[in-house]
């Protein structure tokens, strides 16, 4: 089939991209190789001087790679998108690309842990200004945008808390200044926010979490403009060794065919779940941006289709209380992994946040209290009697 747009998300998810060989298999083929061969000396020339277009080395391109990439650009709505080797790989190749020396980058503070460190540390050692915000405060970000910026991260909904920012308004002030805006859309998934109809200019992906979503590979993804595709960020990733394995894109190929089914039911469990927490003695605080609770739930409405999968509360009793409920639980896993078809949770304060430290912690609401629910496939049921098991012991303490 042809990328048509005519079709819906989940029928493109299993059609998009797929270019058979002459044997007309019917799942995608992998290709397993490093290199390629020429026919002669003349095209091996030629496919350097680009006048010929062949695959050259699995680095560069490989036509596994190629079928994945071809299928989130029309799931994202993009026009290109590169893969990389991780979702991490993704964030940083994104932002080294396009910034040099003296540069500014200007970033919400509400950041996975990793995503923080490159701008906090990274960058700066680079040459490169950065500045971090209070994604919610427009204000702040007009004042940090004031100044010519090249680039701007944020995270909608952010990793651990699920906090909201307005992508719209943040884009326009961000392409005022300059500023090309990247945002991580792991969270709400590519079935739920389009970051580019809301005017940013990169979306990246941690393609291990939904996308593959059964814990098997990893995997990243940056999608955007065919332009700065080809001219910034290809060169990048080409020279640098960025590159996702062809094992590794054809299991993610095979992981968008159920991407709306898994995500779908995920979700409907993850709405249950937060309503179950809740009302739960011994849960301080809910987060999830499908309850009318939530900091900002109109503008959750506005930008995503639905809630998405994951959940953050907070228990009494800080870092004892989360750690006694976590270690009562038997199903729920304990693992800083997300967006799996198997129920997770985690401790962010001591796990995935704990280098950006007390102080940055307190300013983004993640308590020692917080833990973040990553809900996957399990019978509801189980999953409520799991978390009550939790919560007796932490009630018991």
């Amino acid at each position: 089939m042809s990328n048509d747009s005519t079709y819906r998300p989940a029928t493109r998810l299993l059609h998009a991209g797929v270019e058979r060989t002459p044997f007309g298999e019917t799942s995608e083929a992998m290709f397993l190789t490093s290199g390629f061969v020429y026919d002669n000396a003349e095209q091996a020339e030629a496919t350097f001087t680009g006048d010929v277009v062949h695959y050259q080395y699995s680095r560069f391109g490989n036509p596994t790679v190629a079928a994945l990439e071809s299928r989130l650009a029309d799931l994202e709505g993009a026009e290109a998108c590169i893969a990389t080797s991780t979702g991490m790989g993704a964030v940083s190749s994104a932002l080294l690309s396009h910034v040099r020396a003296g540069d500014r980058v200007v970033a919400s503070r509400a950041l996975f842990g990793s995503c923080h460190w490159i701008v906090a540390n990274l960058l700066p050692r680079y040459g490169v200004e950065t500045e971090f915000v209070d994604g919610h405060d427009l204000d702040a970000w007009a004042a940090a945008l004031s100044r010519p910026t090249a680039a701007v991260l944020l995270e909608s909904p952010s990793n651990p808390m699920l906090d909201i920012l307005d992508i719209r308004a943040i884009s326009d002030l961000a392409h005022k200044a300059g500023a090309l805006v990247v945002v991580d859309n792991v969270f709400a998934t590519p079935l739920y926010q389009k970051p580019l109809e809301l005017g940013a200019d990169v979306v990246v992906y941690s393609c291990t979490k939904h996308i593959d979503g059964q814990g098997r590979v990893l995997g990243g993804a940056v999608l955007g403009r065919r332009d700065w595709i080809t001219e910034t960020l290809q060169p990048f990733t080409r020279n640098t060794g960025n590159a996702l394995s062809p094992f590794n894109a054809w299991v993610m190929l095979k992981g968008l065919e159920t991407l709306p089914l898994r995500v779908r039911a995920m979700t409907e469990n993850a709405a249950a779940a937060a309503d179950h927490l809740a009302a739960a003695e011994g849960v301080t605080r809910v987060f999830y941006p499908g309850r009318t609770d939530h900091p900002q739930y109109e503008l959750a409405r506005r930008q995503m289709s639905d809630a998405s999968t994951l959940v953050a509360f907070e228990v009494a009793g800080g870092k004892e209380g989360a750690f006694a409920f976590m270690n009562a639980l038997r199903l729920i896993a304990i693992s800083n992994n997300l967006g799996d078809a198997r129920s997770m949770v985690t401790h962010p304060a001591t796990t995935t946040h704990m280098k950006i430290g007390p102080e940055e912690r307190a300013r983004l609401g993640i308590s020692d209290g917080a833990i973040r629910f990553s809900v996957g496939l399990e019978d509801i049921a189980d999953l409520k009697d799991d978390l009550d098991r939790g919560l007796a012991a932490l009630r018991s303490r």
